[in-house]
């Protein structure tokens, strides 16, 4: 069965009479297995908080270092949505998703994206679940444009640090 999913995956390859071999690993194999090992582990809330702030501060780190124009204007343009609907009072998760993987995808670094983007389903049910983003509204978008602001100047360091308070807050 382990080898058979791992040939579903693309990892191994069985050649007739030579047995299998290591064909790679692309990233919608490892998008793959991850996504299969988080629906068979039993993994807490706090642990998939902890992944994401993992992979955030990263994220926000790599983004301020290498963004382009095209992402910063993108990454605007989820801000500003973001605000409308939290500062509206209405909710605004999806939208700040939408902002954080607009970061990740800035990072530059296709791994965290496809990391993100694994993991994104299970935020949203587990925040929604949880009622996690409905604290303090305006303190989230204060920490929004902070971050934008950060990774506008390209100031990596400070937008580490944002992004850390940012979700140590849902810790």
């Amino acid at each position: 069965d382990a080898i058979k999913k791992l040939e579903f995956y693309g990892i191994l390859k069985t050649m007739p009479q030579s047995g299998s071999i290591v064909a790679g690993l692309e990233i919608s194999a490892l998008e793959g297995l991850i996504t299969d090992v988080l629906k068979l582990d039993n993994y807490d809330f706090y642990s998939l908080v902890e992944t994401r702030m993992i992979l955030e501060s990263n994220a926000v780190q790599l983004c301020a270092m290498r963004r382009t124009e095209k992402d910063l204007r993108e990454i605007e343009e989820s801000l500003n949505r973001y605000c409308e609907k939290a500062e509206a009072d209405e909710s605004a998760l999806e939208e700040d998703l939408i902002f954080h993987r607009k970061i990740a995808e800035g990072s530059g670094n296709q791994v965290i994206k496809s990391l993100m983007l694994t993991i994104t389903p299970d935020i949203l049910t587990n925040y929604t679940r949880y009622n996690v983003c409905k604290t303090n509204p305006s303190k989230s978008v204060e920490e929004h444009r902070q971050l934008f602001d950060c990774i506008k100047r390209k100031d990596a360091e400070t937008a580490v640090k944002i992004m850390e308070e940012h979700l140590s807050g849902v810790m």
